[in-house]
């Protein structure tokens, strides 16, 4: 990964146009040649960006040389040594470029011109193979911890299977009540409407089977929205939260008078 940090301009046309005036700015260059623009301030997402696939060339102004950008091509260069005035609020117009980095879409006619005014550091460094993000508490989790410890929807409770096929998509977990009553669980991690409808579409289903009916339902959270509660109640499901600190046997150590 080559990172550097730079006052810079950038340019991008093809299906919009947008424009970046000359800054104190990150670009982020990585193995797969994407090209992502920071700034100082905002969240998380670059102010302009040109995803892989793509080709880029790091051109050197009044060169006849082009250079593509690869593993072994990118040292950088110094900018000058003398102090260097703030390009922000200028024209770039008025600037003049040491070198420009084009990126070219491979799959369509989009481009980002990135204009280098000065380099106060340019970096390479080799992460080597990430593992990935490995997540917690997600709802594939807490589908597996309610199978194991299926009374919390009631005592006598009993599990059927998880991920109970239907031809419109598998139910979380089914399961029988005290009463031998079915009942279908959708889970999720922050249940929102779109949650309740799908356990909607999914008892009104099951329900049109005479060796299952009736059928009720549990929306299983570790938060509901107030819409998603109300929604469900009107229609007959009872709203469960789970704690999945508790569901995996995590102490809460938090102060407490008794």
């Amino acid at each position: 990964m080559r990172i550097i940090v730079a006052d810079c301009s950038a340019e991008y046309s093809g299906r919009l146009t947008a424009s970046l005036p000359p800054a104190k700015r990150v670009l982020l260059i990585k193995a797969d040649n994407s090209l992502l623009i920071f700034s100082e301030l905002g969240s998380y997402k670059p102010l302009n960006w040109m995803a892989a696939p793509c080709t880029i060339k790091e051109i050197v102004p009044d060169s006849d040389a082009d250079a593509d950008v690869t593993d072994t091509d990118v040292t950088g260069a110094d900018g000058p040594a003398d102090a260097v005035e703030p390009v922000a609020g200028k024209d770039a117009s008025e600037l003049t470029p040491i070198r420009l980095l084009r990126v070219a879409a491979d799959k369509s006619s989009d481009i980002l011109e990135v204009s280098i005014y000065h380099v106060y550091s340019d970096e390479s460094y080799d992460l080597g193979e990430d593992p990935g993000l490995i997540k917690d508490g997600v709802e594939d989790h807490l589908q597996r911890y309610l199978a194991q410890q299926i009374t919390r929807i009631g005592e006598g409770a009993k599990l059927v299977r998880r991920e109970y096929p239907t031809a419109i998509g598998p139910v979380d977990i089914m399961a029988t009540d005290a009463d031998g009553v079915h009942v279908a669980i959708e889970i999720k991690r922050h249940g929102g409407i779109d949650g309740v409808e799908q356990l909607t579409r999914y008892c009104e289903l099951l329900n049109r089977d005479p060796l299952l009916a009736p059928v009720r339902g549990i929306f299983a959270a570790q938060t509901i929205t107030p819409q998603a509660r109300v929604l469900a109640e009107d229609r007959g499901f009872t709203c469960l939260i789970l704690d999945y600190d508790d569901m995996r046997g995590v102490e809460d150590d938090s102060l407490r008078l008794f």
